[in-house]
């Protein structure tokens, strides 16, 4: 015989969430925002430390600390300086390994007393290597012994029980991001150097991809002979899709263009495809690009010109690609 069970469900109260929400939204922005305070030499001290660094940047902290750890971690890797991190408690097993003379140790702890850190602390000393810690307690042991610390103290957790950490890892982490993004622009580390660092993503891919790398080539270039009729180049156009034809001179540099445009401003004018040169209607001052250029350059290059295709030519004006809007977003330079 089965049994039904009643299942006791809380009813939401709304006001109380929202209430709830904000208290953390806002109490989590004061902790950041007081941070702005302490960007200080020690601050400096500690971004020329990591500058210096030939190795590595070694990020360890231990629980929530760890987390923030990780990411802050992530972030110095992406973004030019070379980090990993490693767990506090794994490092007196033999992780302590990864560590080497020529590279910085970043310690994260809200109470400065986390014994997972200090009992790798002798360890890290002898090794001579630089500590920089990030705690709430500037009279901790970690802090003390840091050759530099920064102040990530909160006056209160977004917790209401004031155990869970909230407000003191929201400013641990966004002191990561600014130590990050300071050691980027000191390294003048650019666009192209962040795409190199994430080759498979979408950002990546539009910044390292160059019109080399799409453009139809050879045969499947659309050209015409300056010679040749309109109804000629309307053909080649046809047979290439790309909505356009380059026009060639006798010595093969290119002379001008025809595109889908140019003929729709035909349309209303009685001109006889067949025995019209395409030399009389064509476009001689035509924008043209190089094959080493980035896809995102002719993308905006069409913007900027309101055209769809756009002809590749070599250092003689003899085309050596051509192009479409199409192209691009096929490429996912779009």
């Amino acid at each position: 015989m089965s049994k039904k069970v009643a299942i006791a469900k809380n009813r939401v109260d709304a006001a109380q969430i929202h209430a709830s929400a904000t208290m953390v939204i806002r109490t989590e922005a004061a902790a950041i925002a007081a941070l702005e305070a302490r960007i200080d030499d020690s601050f400096v001290s500690a971004c020329q430390l990591m500058l210096d660094c030939t190795g590595r940047v070694v990020v360890t902290g231990m629980g929530k600390s760890g987390h923030i750890g990780r990411k802050i971690a992530a972030t110095l890797a992406s973004a030019g300086t070379p980090a990993f991190f490693m767990h506090p408690g794994e490092a007196s097993h033999g992780d302590l390994g990864m560590i080497t003379a020529v590279d910085v140790v970043l310690a994260l702890s809200n109470s400065g007393e986390t014994e997972e850190i200090l009992t790798i602390l002798p360890l890290i000393k002898r090794l001579g290597v630089p500590l920089i810690t990030l705690t709430g307690n500037e009279q901790s042991r970690l802090a003390r012994d840091a050759e530099v610390n920064i102040d990530v103290s909160v006056e209160q957790e977004a917790c209401p029980l004031g155990l869970a950490p909230t407000a003191s890892t929201s400013a641990a982490l966004a002191m990561g991001d600014a130590l990050s993004i300071a050691l980027l622009q000191s390294r003048g580390f650019g666009p192209e150097d962040f795409a190199r660092s994430h080759p498979g993503g979408k950002l990546g891919r539009r910044l390292l991809l160059r019109i080399s790398d799409i453009m139809h080539t050879g045969d499947a270039i659309p050209q015409v002979a300056v010679t040749a009729t309109l109804s000629e180049a309307l053909m080649e156009m046809t047979q290439k899709s790309l909505g356009m034809t380059a026009v060639l001179a006798a010595d093969g540099c290119l002379a001008g263009v025809f595109t889908d445009g140019d003929l729709r401003r035909m349309l209303d004018s009685e001109v006889d495809a067949r025995h019209t040169c395409i030399a009389e209607v064509m476009t001689r001052e035509c924008v043209t690009v190089h094959a080493d250029m980035l896809a995102a350059q002719a993308l905006k290059i069409m913007e900027q010109f309101a055209i769809n295709g756009l002809l590749v030519v070599d250092a003689d004006r003899r085309p050596v690609g051509a192009l479409n809007t199409y192209v691009l977003l096929r490429s996912g330079a779009l």
